[in-house]
């Protein structure tokens, strides 16, 4: 990490967390932010339902909600972004204070409750996406809308024709009802919605689903047979989870989905069983708790063709990606692999 990000960072932690967010997004815009560009290698170029990555290491949706920050994060070092959540209208979410650092446990907790500006602003972002790198929306609902399945749908019908995926978010717990939606006959109902909406694209793309970690053994075998029927083309697992377990500091109590290294078992033991249940017909990608390559590494391991991160950021700026990409290079290397799809669920029995 450069001393300027490591100045940069010590600054953006002596304000208020969501502020300091929005000048983070600024800052990549600035011509001081650290992006060393493309980061791939034989190793780490991967393809994940039809889409070429230039290394598995990818950004999870919240961090750039709006679009504000495509082009700065294309050259971030990332293999692929993923923007949102997005709904049809814009909304302000939940009332403020609504994020909280946890720097005793290297994590955060966020109600936000799906804050954007909209499908219409994204569209237009969209229009002048940088080209040539992978780009997917987080499909969102709107917390008053009287059919939230459908609003999935318009959001795709609106914003896929300039995205490389998407993705459906059933698992934020800032949304009041939101996570019914993971149920097997509501979210079957919901993504054949979204897959009819998909194939109506002049140029359909891949689909993939957000899972919630707060899910039972027969949840997650439930999703996984909705899955396959619904022809997902990937999983994303997981959200942020409700769990307190172990948390110190004076916003441990804080009501919303935490996020950062306190989920990490959990998350990667939900990603192993989901892993385990697809039989390896679905990729996967992993999120929760990763700082590190050899998280990375872990995720990959346990069932995951790609991960993606985002609070660990927060503690290790956003040169992290590249660190990570690179990293995992060396440790597939040092294990023998030449390439990563050799590494993915050799270790997953280790996590049932």
């Amino acid at each position: 990490m450069s001393l300027v990000e490591q100045l940069g960072l010590l600054a953006l932690r002596r304000i208020d967390p969501e502020r300091a967010h929005g000048l983070a997004l600024k800052a990549l815009n600035s011509p001081f932010a650290p992006l060393p560009g493309p980061v791939t290698s034989p190793r780490l170029a991967n393809e994940i339902a039809g889409l070429a990555l230039p290394n598995p290491v990818g950004l999870a949706a919240g961090f750039d909600k709006n679009g504000t920050a495509m082009h700065p994060l294309a050259r971030a070092g990332f293999g692929f972004i993923e923007l949102g959540a997005i709904t049809p209208r814009p909304q302000p979410g939940n009332p403020k204070p609504r994020l909280f650092r946890l720097r005793e446990d290297r994590a955060a907790i966020n109600r936000f409750g799906f804050n954007n500006e909209g499908m219409e602003a994204m569209a237009a972002r969209l229009e002048a996406r940088p080209r040539g790198f992978p780009i997917g929306l987080n499909l969102g609902a709107n917390k008053d809308s009287e059919d939230r399945a459908a609003d999935f749908a318009t959001v795709l019908t609106r914003c896929g024709p300039r995205l490389d995926f998407a993705t459906v978010n059933v698992s934020s717990p800032n949304t009041e009802r939101l996570r019914d939606l993971q149920g097997a006959d509501a979210l079957t109902a919901l993504l054949n919605g979204v897959m009819a909406a998909r194939d109506a694209l002049e140029r359909p793309i891949p689909v993939f689903l957000k899972i919630a970690p707060d899910l039972s053994a027969q949840e997650i075998d439930d999703i996984a047979i909705v899955a396959r029927t619904t022809s997902v083309d990937a999983i994303i697992a997981t959200n942020t989870t409700l769990d307190r377990e172990g948390l110190h500091g004076p916003h441990a109590g804080e009501k919303g989905g935490l996020s950062g290294a306190p989920l990490f078992e959990k998350s990667t033991r939900v990603l192993a069983r989901l892993s385990q249940a697809t039989e390896g017909q679905i990729p996967l990608i992993g999120v929760g708790g990763i700082a590190s390559p050899e998280q990375a590494f872990a995720k990959i391991t346990a069932g995951a063709s790609a991960v993606q991160l985002y609070t660990a950021m927060v503690y290790n700026g956003i040169s992290l990606a590249a660190r990570i990409a690179h990293g995992l290079d060396e440790i597939l290397a040092s294990h023998g692999y030449t390439h990563i799809s050799q590494a993915v669920g050799t270790k997953r029995e280790d996590w049932l």
